[in-house]
């Protein structure tokens, strides 16, 4: 819409608004309100629910006036509305109102932040910042009492988490080294950040829930966080008492059965081709051992479990650990494939699998990157780590666990092997090269 003013000596030519900027209006005025909802719902003094669609449409009006002046318009507002706050709070202490957070504070800059990208065309970000604000501000309650409930190793495994992921991580060398090309650094220890990231997840959950955690979200919050720590903790539960004996198998059948999603999951993260073809036949593991785990559980779901102890995931030891594992085995898979062919992944997804599934799972998905593997091979191999592990964590309940414990694993993971090796000898191979395409 052009609109023309004539006078005697100018004809002055005046254009309308555009429809994307009465569209970035609206979203302001509905995003403010949503953040005033929630503020206004906590009787917020500062601002609330007609403050914040405000604030939000100021910041989307302060970048509508030309490019030149577009960043002295925001930064002047986001001046006028700091000043606005100061003397808010000045007229609440004067008044005998004292309040130390600063939540509101902030909130109400970020609302006037997100009117400015809505008012240059971020709508996307906006949108998220706005989401996520709302959340952490309706969320006081239960983060308040999550770090109360923290304790100095709680706190020391973040710090370890964020010294794994944010301070090695950038620092190490993007390059390949040694022989056989496979020795990167940098990607080596991105996959320790993907396993702790995984381990830690579930941890969380896990101590989140506390007494609420049940046999079931027990074994499948173990599975996610370690397989190995869970059969070895209710192994040792029943040696004093084997009453529990049916209910601590039904958490390491449930924990072994998740840690055929996990290995998908892995897959699927570092080698989405390769999960084309190894989705199938490992689904068909995972669906067998949870069909055993629903068979098991009608008899026991009345009785109840004990919670297990798990150590916290975020240790920088035990991730230094399993990033020289993770480099040996991808070393050992490159050269026995390189040495001996495809037949000697096997035995070394045999002895690699016996304690650990993630080393053999990401080193079998990266050699299957780099075309090294086929995708036929690399399930294969993965589905042979699985078994190797049933195995090794049958042995550990030989050893630690009741006679009865053991009678329900000797059943359950006989069933799962046996199966397990039906796939390898009977599944059909499909065509990678024309997945790959698709």
């Amino acid at each position: 819409m052009l609109v023309r003013f004539k006078t005697q000596s100018l004809t002055l030519a005046v254009s309308g608004p555009s429809m994307e900027a009465y569209f970035a209006l609206a979203i302001s005025l509905g995003l403010g309100l949503l953040v005033g909802l929630q503020r206004e719902w906590k009787v917020s003094e500062i601002a609330g629910i007609r403050t914040f669609p405000l604030i939000a449409i100021f910041g989307t009006l302060c970048t509508m006036v030309g490019e030149d002046q577009l960043g002295w318009m925001c930064a002047a507002g986001m001046v006028a509305i700091a000043a606005v706050l100061v003397i808010a709070n000045v007229a609440k202490i004067r008044a005998g109102v004292f309040d130390a957070g600063m939540t509101t504070e902030v909130a109400v800059l970020l609302m006037f932040s997100v009117g400015c990208a809505l008012g240059v065309g971020q709508t996307g970000p906006a949108i998220v910042a706005t989401g996520i604000a709302a959340v952490l501000l309706h969320w006081k309650r239960p983060l308040h009492g999550f770090v109360v409930a923290m304790t100095d190793r709680d706190l020391r495994s973040v710090m370890n988490l964020a010294l794994i992921g944010l301070v090695i991580l950038p620092i190490l060398p993007d390059q390949t080294y040694g022989p056989y090309r496979v020795l990167n650094p940098y990607d080596i220890w991105r996959m320790v950040v993907l396993i702790v990231g995984i381990s830690m997840v579930a941890y969380v959950a896990y101590k989140l829930l506390g007494t609420r955690v049940g046999a079931i979200l027990g074994g499948v919050l173990g599975g996610l966080i370690s397989s190995t720590a869970t059969t070895v903790s209710y192994s040792r539960q029943t040696k004093d008492a084997p009453e529990v004996s049916g209910m601590a198998a039904l958490v390491i059948l449930i924990a072994s059965t998740v840690v055929n999603f996990r290995v998908l999951m892995e897959i699927g993260m570092v080698a989405p081709d390769l999960l084309k073809v190894a989705v199938l036949p490992i689904s068909a593991l995972l669906l067998l051992m949870a069909v055993e785990c629903v068979l098991l559980y009608l008899p026991l779901r009345k009785l109840e479990a004990q919670a297990a102890d798990h150590d916290n995931p975020a240790q920088l030891k035990p991730a230094i650990v399993f990033g020289i594992l993770y480099a040996l085995v991808l070393f050992l898979v490159a050269a026995a494939k390189e040495l001996f062919g495809d037949q000697a992944l096997y035995w070394i997804a045999g002895v690699s699998g016996l304690t650990d599934m993630d080393a053999i799972t990401l080193s079998t998905a990266k050699m299957f990157n780099d075309n090294r593997v086929d995708g036929g091979t690399a399930w294969r191999v993965i589905l042979v780590a699985t078994m190797s592990n049933l195995f090794f964590k049958a042995a550990a309940v030989a050893i630690l666990g009741s006679r009865k414990l053991l009678a329900y694993i000797i059943l359950t993971f006989g069933v799962a092997a046996l199966g397990g090796g039906l796939l390898l000898a009977f599944w059909p191979e499909i065509d990678v090269s024309e997945l790959r395409l698709k």
